[in-house]
Order: structure tokens, then sequence, then C-alpha cells
């Protein structure tokens, strides 16, 4: 079977020195993140319904009659409410989802009424979708979206600390503190990304960053066990130059990896729509900066620490299964 013409493009051997630049890589990776964490201060982050709280009304329309969904948006986007999230969702009466019901959600503006806010809601559905229905008004409170925004970061801080374990027990601490380190620069410039952007921050753009995340360990690990198996093979080789080589033997397989996720991510950013422009652009960015840190990030924290070539586990070796031979 013939290979992919294209992928003659990329070298079979690389023999960058990537170390050389991690001095310069990391006094950057830090004003990053520095940087970024002030920005989730000031001016800070830009809230969605999720977590700021809003109304929510479900529209319908006769049996049959589809509802656009992009019409609807939009019409309620040109209000300047903020956050607005059109879903098509089952007809209560059969529980079908045929297109005719759709709930919209949207934030109530600090000091205007907000029956006010909905009739005005209505008027713009109305003019956009012709003949619907409303019913199931209801308000997502402060209180309520405090503790989606609590249990967001608690999710957040609960994945990071389960890879960390998982690093832990899989290598060595010095690999653990060095992947747990990638992943938490990968977490702080995301959200310095949404800051920028000026992005809606949701329960989906938590998604995204949880996403980023495993995405982001796959990576060092990958790089972490060429690490290992060469640190096993070359003893008596620098750990600088062991630390290149485990990159430079691993850099093809990222590249495709990441151009592959990044151009479907695209599309969806592309052709998604508007609900999914933020969840897309996040995910390719992390993509990215997930890449970034496995190489400028886990493994020269690895070089700072030292690794001593006894502390280096042999992997247990694999048992082989079959039937016993008969004497």
């Amino acid at each position: 079977m013939r290979g992919w013409p294209l992928i003659k493009l990329l070298p079979q051997k690389t023999n960058f020195r990537f170390v050389r630049y991690a001095k310069i890589a990391g006094v950057l990776s830090v004003i990053l993140c520095v940087a970024s964490i002030v920005g989730c201060f000031y001016p800070g982050l830009n809230m969605g319904i999720d977590f700021r709280g809003g109304a929510s009304l479900e529209v319908a329309k006769p049996a049959g009659q589809v509802i656009e969904l992009d019409a609807v948006r939009g019409a309620v986007n040109q209000l300047g409410l903020g956050d607005v999230q059109v879903q098509g969702i089952a007809r209560r009466d059969n529980n079908i989802d045929d297109g005719s019901t759709a709930i919209v959600r949207f934030q109530v503006p600090e000091g205007q009424d907000q029956t006010q806010v909905v009739q005005q809601v209505e008027g713009a559905i109305s003019k956009a979708a012709g003949d619907v229905t409303y019913s199931g008004v209801s308000v997502v409170g402060s209180k309520v979206s405090g503790e989606l925004f609590t249990s967001g970061l608690l999710a957040l801080g609960a994945a990071i600390v389960l890879m960390f374990a998982y690093i832990w027990f899989r290598f060595e601490p010095q690999f653990g503190f060095g992947a747990v380190a990638g992943l938490l620069h990968d977490v702080i410039l995301v959200f310095g990304l949404i800051v920028v952007m000026k992005l809606e921050f949701s329960l989906n753009m938590v998604a995204a960053i949880l996403t980023v995340i495993g995405y982001s360990m796959n990576d060092t690990v990958v790089v972490f066990d060429r690490l290992r198996e060469n640190l096993r093979k070359y003893k008596t080789m620098p750990l600088r130059e062991v630390i290149d080589l485990s990159i430079n033997e691993t850099l093809s397989r990222t590249i495709i990896t990441g151009l592959t996720a990044v151009m479907v991510l695209a599309a969806l950013a592309f052709y998604g729509g508007e609900a999914l422009f933020g969840f897309s652009i996040a995910l390719m960015f992390g993509i990215v900066i997930g890449t970034y840190s496995s190489i400028y990030v886990g493994a020269p924290i690895i070089l700072l620490w030292g690794v001593k070539r006894g502390e280096i586990t042999e992997e247990a070796k694999p048992i082989k299964l079959g039937m016993a031979s008969r004497p």
C-alpha cells in the first residue's frame, strides 16, 4: 500500500536543539501566564448565561414547521443582551424533535426590568420566525450561576490533580511535576485567550479546557515515554541531548496529530456558527499551546530537576499467553 505522498514533505529525522532556547521560552511563558492571570481579574472574564444568570423561554411553531435557529439567534443578538443561546428541543406533546421547538437563553442586563426584556426578545423572535408561541419562561439566578462556576473550576482542578497522580505512578516524581506544570501553563494561557478575544466563558468553554488538558497530557506522555526509553538506552549521553533526541523522534507524530485536529476544528469554527466558534478557537489554541508546553515547559523542568539513570524503572515485560504444550 502506497503512503500518502504529502507525508514526504516532513523530514524523517530532525535534529533541532530545543533545549538551547528553553530559557527564552521559559521567560516568555512566565510573562504570558502572569498577564493571563491578571487579565482574569482585570478586565475579567466575559461570563456567559451559565455563570452570570439570565432568562430562558420556549419557542414553538405548529408541528411540521421548522424554526430557523440562526435567524432567531441573530434577531436576539441585535438586542445587545450579551450571551444568547438557541437550541432545538423535542416537542412536549410527542417528544419528537422535528425542528418546530427551541429554547432561547439570554441575559437580562442589570437595572432593566425582566418583563420588558422578555417582551423585547419575544418581539424580535416573532419578526424573525413568524407565528410562534411562547411558554416556559424561567430565570436562572445568580446563586445557581455561582454554584455552576464553582463546579466548573472544581472540575478543572480535579482533572489536573488526577493527571498528576497518573504521571506520578506512570513515571517518576520529576516527570509528574513537569507534566502538571505544562497543564497549568496550558489552562492559564487558554484563560488568557478567552480574556483577549472576549469570548463567552460558559460550560462549553469549560468542556473545551478539559479537552485541552486531555490532549496536552496525551502529547506529554508520548514525549516522556520516549525520553524514558532513551534514558535507559543512552546511559552516558548528557541529559539535555537525550531530551533533544526524544523530542525530535516524536516531532513528526506531534505535527501530524496536531495539524489533523486543527484542520477539523477550523472547519467546525467556520461552519459551526456562533454557538461553536469560541469552543473551536479555544481548542485550536490549546492544541498549539499543548504541543509547545510538552517541549518547552515539561521537558525543561526535568532538566532542571535532574534524573539519576538508576531511578528510571524498567517497564514490566508483557506476559505471553498461550496453550501449554503437552509432553
